[in-house]
């Protein structure tokens, strides 16, 4: 099982190389537990493929797993995904509508920066991908 500075989601195997394990992760929403689920439609469920290298081990495709990630990698994504962004946005709106920069200018190019930083983010995702290393644990 995880320890705390896990986190840590079940999958299945979908493909094994000797190079890279691919996984599948099946997403649920709160929901979905919900004896009402059928009725109402509002339940989700997503799948995630998630491509890691592969490790030692006796894997087999079709053999449920838990794929296993730093529980400071993930506040990492938080921060990077949604705490920054939206610093850039209030940081570039806020001074522009002080300096009397019409709403809808001030908007447009608050959302420009925002996509700027995400094209950056975009640039370095090789650099990123390498400090996210995700690996399999048995059930």
């Amino acid at each position: 099982m995880a320890n705390n500075q896990d986190i840590a989601h079940t999958g299945k195997i979908i493909e094994l190389t000797p190079q890279y394990t691919t996984v599948e992760i099946v997403s649920h929403s709160a929901c979905s537990a919900c004896h009402a689920e059928g009725l109402c439609g509002m339940s989700d469920v997503s799948k995630k493929v998630i491509q890691l290298p592969t490790t030692l081990g006796n894997w087999e495709v079709g053999q449920e797993v838990n794929v296993m990630l730093r529980k400071s990698m993930g506040f990492k994504a938080v921060w990077l995904a949604y705490v920054i962004p939206l610093a850039v946005l209030l940081g570039v709106l806020l001074p522009l509508l002080g300096a009397g920069m019409g709403e809808l200018a001030s908007g447009l190019v608050a959302i420009g920066a925002v996509a700027v930083y995400y094209l950056l983010l975009a640039l370095f995702k090789g650099k990123l991908s390498n400090d996210y290393s995700f690996y399999i644990k048995e059930i």
